[in-house]
């Protein structure tokens, strides 16, 4: 891999199969690109094919879904000819991710130490107490305080957002060139979601990482981005830079996602709004 990351998606198409034997596409055509350094946002509703897209530069699309066009490429490489083995570099060293619901993604049978110093182990080859003191790093890092208590704590005793921190660190512990984010707020009050947002916005500033931050609300995304794509339906309707799709959105629906957002007032005519919601 080169060490500057860069995800290239060129149409992409996820399908899954149909009962009449072909596929339908829930991805269908999203060109996208991230590179080390890039902040980008991508914004939709739920279903909109945000998570599969992000699932797919990982090469972790759930079956029987697939890839039915297009492409993903890492530094380079297409994702679909790489190795179990590159995969496995992918994934963690290169390529970093927090999933949705993170209270479920962790391991509900294993410490929150345990979980996090066998990520360290794995991507930094590091063993034992080498590996024990970059996992209480890696907590402290993630603004949970007493790091010594949650490394001994077991997920079902994390609060949602001591949980939403710990998927941070282990997102963080292959020291990745790209992080991806994907509803890190999702579950979260207003004020944590708040202190989530600025830790995150902080840590990829810090680190010069990229950031692909996923969520279906214009506004989490609007102080931490600087480049904003809007699906709808499976399909990129509107990408700008983040002052621009804020302050003149073009399509409809990026209209419809910013007048629903409180203390925003982008109104759309009748006409428009029945076009969006169908």
């Amino acid at each position: 891999m080169n060490t500057e990351t860069s995800i290239v998606i060129e149409d992409l198409r996820i399908g899954f199969p149909t009962s009449e034997g072909g596929f339908e596409n829930a991805v269908d055509g999203v060109t996208l690109a991230i590179g080390a350094g890039d902040r980008v946002g991508l914004v939709g509703e739920s279903g909109s094919g945000k998570s599969l897209t992000a699932l797919a530069c990982l090469g972790l699309i759930p079956e029987p879904g697939r890839v039915t066009g297009g492409s993903i490429s890492v530094s380079g490489i297409d994702i679909s000819a790489m190795s179990t083995a590159d995969l496995g570099r992918l994934r963690g060293r290169e390529i970093g991710i927090i999933l949705q619901e993170a209270a479920e993604a962790l391991n509900p049978v294993y410490t929150v130490g345990f979980q996090v110093a066998e990520a360290v182990a794995v991507h930094r080859h590091l063993r034992n107490r080498e590996a024990q003191r970059a996992t209480l790093s890696l907590l402290s890092d993630a603004a949970l305080e007493a790091p010594e208590k949650i490394a001994r704590a077991y997920p079902h005793e994390l609060s949602g957002g001591q949980a939403q921190r710990v998927m941070l660190a282990l997102a963080l512990a292959g020291r990745p060139r790209i992080l991806i984010a994907d509803e890190p707020t999702s579950a979260l009050d207003l004020l944590t979601q708040a202190e989530v947002i600025e830790l995150l916005d902080r840590l990829v500033d810090e680190s010069g990482m990229g950031l692909l931050l996923i969520s279906h609300d214009l506004v989490v995304v609007e102080g931490v981005v600087d480049r904003v794509a809007v699906m709808f339906e499976g399909r990129i309707v509107e990408e700008g830079s983040t002052e621009a799709v804020f302050s003149s959105p073009r399509h409809p629906y990026t209209r419809l996602l910013l007048a629903s957002a409180p203390g925003r007032g982008s109104e759309l005519s009748d006409e428009e709004r029945n076009h969006v919601t169908g």
